[in-house]
């Protein structure tokens, strides 16, 4: 369940539908998003959002400001898909098993 919080203003339906429809392209990546948080605070003239989100392998955390409320939110937006993307086609680590590469990469790289 999404929770956006601000304590300057409230929170309209408008800018609820921009960051759900923005958290919404998240979705493609076929991971589940536990507790999305999103904060909304007016740093003078400028907005500042923050968004941090659980994964069942780690955690993804954004802050985007700018003059406009909407930019801010997409900004934010790429940067939690950016995340995502690195984090979802990471290479797997191979490891070492006592010293000795693990077996599908000694028969991989065999000479």
């Amino acid at each position: 369940m999404l929770k956006i919080t601000s304590k300057e203003f409230n929170v309209t339906d408008a800018i609820r539908n921009r960051i759900e429809s923005r958290l919404e392209k998240l979705d493609r990546y076929d991971v589940q998003l536990i507790n999305p948080h999103v904060i909304i605070l007016t740093e003078g003239p400028l907005f500042k959002i923050e968004t941090s989100i659980k994964l069942g392998n780690g955690q993804l955390f954004a802050q985007a400001k700018h003059q406009n409320l909407y930019a801010a939110i997409n900004a934010m937006g790429q940067k939690l898909e950016k995340q995502l993307n690195r984090l979802t086609h990471k290479p797997a680590k191979r490891t070492l098993l006592n010293g000795e590469p693990a077996e599908e990469y000694a028969t991989e790289y065999a000479a």
